[in-house]
């Protein structure tokens, strides 16, 4: 009786991941653009100049009551963080998709565990490194004989640079503290603005240069 052979293992489960990327770039995007609503007002707010009772935050606890355009800019303000709490969900989500197939596809684990996609970014010291490590790792386990992107280099030290400039995803002031440095001296709160909305665009430019490598190459795999 003839024996049959065994059957060809089967392919690795593969997580879609087209659809996460569209969301994360259209969230990054999202994302910019409330940043240059910030920088719009930051602007306003230093046109107008600071009004004669002084700033919003009196000091000793006492604040004033705030004018047609410091309520807009709180406004503003809270519509944008918002945004940016979405668009940092939306492009972990991407990040964990792309985290597993990687896995499945090089057959090996990744550096960083599960755990460090999501505390990665806010326990400290750590975090200035090992987000880009997780992304890093995405990529140079599934194409280990190519440089890494540029574009990722860009993404994580236009992020870093805007986190030091103490206006990055997490204020360092409060709004009304803003508010008081927009009318003193508006020119180190635009270059973070700056540097935060270029960081979104390298960002939403990262998620479609590492999305399309790693689908290109589960295209060409003989299954």
């Amino acid at each position: 009786m003839e024996q049959k052979s065994a059957p060809p293992p089967l392919s690795p489960a593969l997580r879609p991941v087209r659809g996460a990327a569209r969301c994360a770039v259209a969230a990054l995007a999202l994302a910019g653009a409330a940043w240059v609503a910030r920088a719009v007002w930051h602007v306003r707010l230093a046109t107008a100049g600071q009004p004669a009772s002084g700033p919003p935050d009196q000091g000793g606890g006492v604040h004033r009551p705030l004018n047609s355009l410091e309520d807009s800019y709180h406004l503003v303000a809270s519509v944008g963080s918002a945004v940016t709490a979405v668009c940092v969900i939306v492009f972990l989500l991407w990040l964990d998709r792309m985290r597993d197939n990687a896995k499945a596809l090089s057959g090996t684990d990744p550096r960083y565990g599960y755990r460090w996609i999501w505390v990665g970014w806010i326990v400290p010291v750590v975090n200035l490194w090992i987000p880009r490590g997780i992304v890093a790792d995405v990529h140079r386990s599934v194409f280990p004989e190519r440089r890494l992107p540029a574009v990722v280099n860009w993404w994580w030290g236009l992020w870093l640079a805007g986190l030091a400039g103490g206006v990055g995803i997490i204020y360092s002031d409060d709004t009304d503290e803003v508010i008081a440095r927009a009318y003193s001296g508006i020119l180190p709160l635009l270059a973070a603005d700056l540097v935060i909305v270029a960081a979104a665009g390298a960002a939403a430019l990262m998620v479609h240069t590492l999305t399309t490598a790693q689908q290109e190459h589960v295209a060409g795999r003989d299954y």
